[in-house]
């Protein structure tokens, strides 16, 4: 469609003819993600002539049209200098009905709306969010004239009917937070957004508290989460992840952030209309259980449990058989483990590091008393299986997260991680903690007790330690050689890696005495560490 036709007509007060064409180019536009560079001027334009419209006291209709063509404008990071303005961002709140500017921002425009005044919000709303995702210079205006003010006036006031305008006033919110450190900062300290967004999540979730950290069990029959509370209660969480990167403590932080782990429990053990969905909301969950102090997770466990739990001194691990059923689905799924598989194992790491009842729970799911020791570590399909497959996986962050979390739960000792696991598989944890000879981690655990199943007992002294695995006897592929041949095989081996290093492909390495990798000719200097003598979980 001709732009030039339209920038002439909106210089006209013909509302009719304006809200026409725009409709008209909406509709072929509604889709277009890229538009042609040769435009990016009238583009431009169109924007400012939109802006100028919308300033003006036009139909609700009209402002609707407009809005939904400046929606579709705004795409386009490279047009948006005019909207990118002081004046664009306060015409865009200023229809979104929020208060915004540097000498107010406490009250709220929110007053009886008919059903189209309310698409006016939600339009400017999503333009709002478009623009700031895609302006850095509309970030700056939305800070300075206190657009996270009005967000947060209107979410306290609760007077948002309409579903859409909930949802996108906290997306709003989760962008500013998100793009800018210096509102995220005013939101946790000035307006006390955490425990706002708190709030949000109780109504939108309808919480019922039996307890001061305990929420009305949803039971075995719980409808699943609406569709449209579960999108809202996203967005929130999303905030309030953003929110809870820093330290968030201050007077009553502390009952503040362990409402929030309560909730997460909570919202664990709910489902929502799709599958999808569900492990999307209980991905949310545990991004921001991750930014929570670890003191706080006692939350998850600390509830009434029907009996059969007294081995873990009467905690009740539901939300923890969740966490651990989500993390093996991540792992099957086989694909973008970093950001959907590191942070639930960074959780129960840290869940098992510093709460005993979590890490014994966890170690009889994940590595029960061994029987089955003709099989290597990392071959079959049980959950130790596939996270000692992870412990040689080629990204690095992946790696280290599965080989952190059994080294956890082996109390940290290298002798109970190398009975799991086997020492090919552990040797990367072990370089980078310096603990290749042998010992344990820094964390002090308790003395509970791990027998050996006889089978493991009996079968020990034939495990290879470096396979993990009793291995079936192999044919001596010198049996049959004379002296002669072996001298020669053996002169010809050495020469094969005198000749490796001196072209230094390869470094003969030792390990010192703390654990550490070191030249050979270092650590031969040092007299050898003695082996740290195995201890029982």
């Amino acid at each position: 469609m001709d732009l030039n036709s339209i920038l002439s007509q909106l210089e006209t007060n013909n509302e009719e003819e304006i809200r026409r064409l725009l409709h008209q180019y909406n509709g072929e536009n509604s889709r277009t993600f890229t538009f042609d560079p040769k435009e990016e001027d009238l583009r431009s334009r169109l924007c400012q002539g939109l802006l100028t419209v919308l300033g003006r006291q036009v139909g609700s209709c009209c402002q609707s049209t407009c809005l939904e063509t400046l929606r579709i404008l705004s795409r386009d990071k490279r047009v948006l200098g005019p909207v990118g303005t002081r004046e664009g961002m306060l015409v865009l709140a200023g229809l979104a009905r929020l208060q915004a500017g540097e000498e107010g921002g406490d009250s709220l425009q929110e007053d009886a709306q008919t059903e189209e005044e309310e698409k006016v919000v939600v339009e400017a709303l999503k333009c709002l969010c478009n623009v700031v995702f895609n302006s850095v210079a509309a970030q700056q205006v939305g800070a300075d004239v206190q657009l996270a003010r009005g967000l947060c006036a209107r979410l306290h006031a609760a007077r948002a009917r309409c579903h859409e305008v909930g949802l996108f006033s906290l997306r709003l919110l989760f962008l500013l937070s998100a793009l800018r450190p210096d509102v995220r900062g005013g939101l946790q300290r000035e307006l006390h957004a955490v425990g706002l967004l708190t709030e949000v999540l109780e109504r939108t979730l309808d919480l019922r508290w039996v307890g001061p950290y305990e929420v009305a069990h949803p039971g075995l029959q719980a409808l699943p989460i609406p569709a449209e509370d579960n999108e809202r209660a996203m967005e929130a969480l999303k905030a309030l992840f953003n929110l809870t990167l820093s330290d968030t403590s201050d007077e009553g932080g502390d009952h503040q952030l362990r409402l929030v782990t309560a909730i997460m429990r909570h919202l664990l053990m709910l489902k929502t209309q799709t599958e999808d969905k569900t492990e999307e909301a209980h991905s949310h969950a545990i991004n921001l259980l991750s930014n929570l102090p670890v003191s706080c997770l006692d939350v998850l466990i600390d509830l009434p449990v029907q009996g059969g739990q007294e081995e873990y001194s009467g905690k009740n691990m539901d939300a923890v058989q969740v966490l651990l059923d989500f993390m093996e689905k991540r792992i099957d799924k086989g694909a973008n483990y970093k950001e959907g598989l590191t942070p639930v194992l960074s959780l129960l790491t840290e869940g098992s590091r510093y709460h005993r009842e979590i890490r014994r729970y966890i170690k009889t799911q994940v590595l029960p008393p061994l029987k089955e020791v003709k099989v290597r570590p990392e071959i079959g399909s049980t959950v130790r299986n596939k996270l000692v497959r992870l412990m040689t996986h080629v990204d690095m962050g992946v790696k280290q997260s599965a080989a952190e979390f059994l080294f956890v739960l082996c109390k940290e000792s290298v002798d109970h991680l190398l009975k799991y696991t086997g020492y090919g598989n552990a040797a990367g944890l072990l370089v980078a903690r310096g603990l290749l000879a042998g010992g344990r981690g820094e964390t002090l655990y308790s003395d509970d007790e791990d027998s050996d199943t006889e089978e493991y007992k009996s079968a020990k002294p034939f495990i290879n330690p470096i396979t993990g695995h009793v291995e079936e006897p192999m044919p001596n592929p010198i049996e049959d050689m004379t002296e002669e041949q072996k001298e020669y095989e053996a002169q010809k081996l050495v020469n094969m890696f005198d000749k490796l290093s001196r072209q230094q492909l390869i470094r003969p390495m030792g390990v010192r005495r703390d654990g550490t990798l070191a030249p050979l000719e270092e650590a031969l200097r040092q007299p050898t560490a003695d082996s740290c003598s195995s201890d029982s979980d």
